[in-house]
């Protein structure tokens, strides 16, 4: 069976609308997954205008109604957007449509209605406005799923990422760097690729220090006291990982194809390798969600600036959908 899709709409006054209709026009979705989006069918009605595209929007209220069929964008209508809703302007109305239609999501996921969620970019001070507080769709994803244990992966054609602090200082990220983080990421890494039909995963720790710290030469020790412990634990349970291995030439091994993911420790150390191979085929991944629950999104912003221009780059929206293909649970 191919795996239900559910695509999620972002803020309705930014780019989503737009680049969710460009990619459901492209007939290999189709081919590889079944689509449906969790949005506003009006919404949708009008990007379909700015692009010129000539699918059929369907309004639907269960996956279970879904035609998937290419020409047809399936549209679970939760209907909360004015029709007079402005491209390009920060508003409370698409702020909480947003929020809904990753709540809608969440819930159909759990329900096993979809096998995983893909979404279009929101904007946190819309979602601020509509009264949902959160820094942006992870922190959503984590609260809605009672979820604590979590790690951000990026994914590209070539390379695949997941890191043991993001958006955190550099002197704080290694502070925050233990021997119980570095094994969770790991079994997070493992755990994911595994239930997505990759037998033995193998999975590459970053070092903190130059050269991994070349036995004691740079650094404090932090490779023997915060990544080592977590590693060898992780072997112990038959998980392939190894490491702590040179961050200047392990993302060279990574993209070769010598491992199917790298374990960054800290944001730019992951992201700059990613950025470098490409922005639009950069996929933002959140993983560790309970139930298995997969989450992928475009690497980029609302674009308010270009917004119902019918210029936006549907790009990443596509390579967001394949990792959600890719890493969506198999079914027994």
């Amino acid at each position: 069976m191919k795996p239900v899709i559910g695509i999620t709409m972002g803020d309705g006054a930014g780019i989503g609308p737009e680049i969710i209709v460009k990619s459901l026009a492209v007939a290999s979705v189709y081919e590889e997954c079944q689509p449906v989006v969790i949005g506003d069918a009006k919404r949708l009605e009008l990007a379909k205008k700015v692009t010129g595209s000539d699918v059929t929007i369907r309004a639907i209220q269960d996956p279970a109604e879904a035609s998937f069929s290419y020409g047809t964008i399936d549209c679970i209508d939760l209907d909360l957007l004015p029709s007079d809703l402005p491209f390009g302007a920060i508003s409370a109305e698409a702020g909480n449509a947003a929020f809904h239609y990753v709540k809608k999501a969440i819930e159909l996921a759990q329900e096993k209605k979809i096998n995983a969620i893909c979404t279009a970019p929101l904007n946190k001070e819309a979602l601020h406005k509509g009264g949902h507080i959160y820094p942006g769709h992870t922190e959503i994803l984590a609260e809605l799923t009672d979820t604590e244990e979590y790690a951000m992966l990026l994914s590209s054609p070539k390379l695949k990422v997941i890191h043991l602090t993001t958006h955190v200082g550099l002197i704080k990220a290694i502070e925050m760097i233990d021997l119980e983080r570095t094994y969770n990421v790991i079994k997070l890494a493992h755990d994911t690729l595994t239930r997505a039909g990759k037998h033995q995963p193998s999975i590459a720790v970053c070092g903190i220090n130059p050269h991994a710290g070349e036995n004691g030469l740079f650094g404090n020790g932090e490779e023997e006291e915060k990544l080592i412990p977590g590693i060898e634990r992780a072997k112990t349970e038959g998980i392939n990982a190894s490491g702590p291995h040179p961050a200047d030439t392990l993302f060279f091994r990574a993209q070769r194809g010598d491992f199917d993911v790298v374990v960054a420790c800290y944001h730019d150390q992951g992201h700059g390798p990613i950025k470098v191979l490409g922005l639009e085929a950069g996929v933002n991944i959140t993983v560790g969600l309970k139930g298995g629950m997969i989450r992928t999104s475009v690497d980029h912003g609302t674009a308010f600036d270009i917004a119902g221009k019918n210029i936006a780059d549907e790009r990443s929206m596509l390579e967001a959908i394949r990792s959600a293909i890719e890493l969506a649970p198999r079914q027994d």
